[in-house]
């Protein structure tokens, strides 16, 4: 089977995941793209950790305002009842363990845990802006990426071999394989996203991998 990269099929599982009332943090670049995902009947605030609380979905074109921008710099929306605050706030709220979730971008993450998701040596880099306080500030951290690298390889890894973001924070990866829990050092597979099977996953991702019984297919 030949795989294509499907971002919308991640941003869709981990859409699911929260429940009203969760205070949910969205990294830059893929992360941002669930909340066009939240089910309209689910009530989260989404913040964001340059100073907004009850970000909504990404704006229509044309209708962009250049002054209201997520930590990525992409245009977005805010909901009634949203708030603006400096830094020193936003990173009180995620200091002070008060955000539910983060769901963040990766270039690797392992079976104990560990998230890369900042640097490639020998590349120019941003810096690695507020996710090594998210990973260790939120609740449950949720790691969201395409299944392969460019050459191949599984970004799913036994051990990270780029430098860290953070030591075992990850709870859960959602990749466009399958959703996964990370739990004493092994990924344990909860669910694998049609038109791929359990075997094509096994085969092609060299980490340890729990298949309970209650695994199952999911359709996105």
């Amino acid at each position: 089977m030949e795989y294509k990269p499907n971002k919308e099929v991640i941003v869709k599982r981990i859409a699911k995941f929260f429940k009203d009332g969760d205070l949910v943090n969205l990294g830059i670049g893929l992360p941002t793209l669930v909340g066009n995902y939240i089910p309209d009947d689910v009530h989260i605030n989404l913040q964001s950790e340059n100073g907004f609380v009850g970000l909504g979905p990404a704006p229509e074109k044309g209708k962009e305002d250049s002054m209201l921008t997520n930590a990525g710099g992409s245009p977005v929306t805010l909901l009634a009842g949203g708030a603006y605050f400096d830094s020193a706030v936003s990173f009180g709220i995620i200091r002070g363990g008060h955000v539910d979730y983060t769901v963040l971008g990766v270039l690797q993450v392992d079976q104990n845990g560990n998230l890369a998701n900042y640097m490639i040596p020998g590349k120019m880099i941003p810096g690695m802006g507020g996710a090594m306080d998210l990973t260790i500030g939120a609740k449950k951290v949720i790691a969201a990426t395409t299944h392969f690298e460019r050459n191949g390889d599984s970004k799913l890894k036994r051990n990270c071999t780029l430098p860290l973001t953070a030591g075992n924070q990850v709870d859960y990866v959602v990749t466009d394989l399958g959703f996964f829990e990370i739990k004493d050092g092994k990924f344990i597979l909860k669910e694998y996203f049609a038109p791929y099977s359990v075997d094509y996953i096994l085969n092609n991702t060299d980490v340890d991998i729990v298949v309970p019984e209650d695994c199952k297919e999911v359709t996105l």
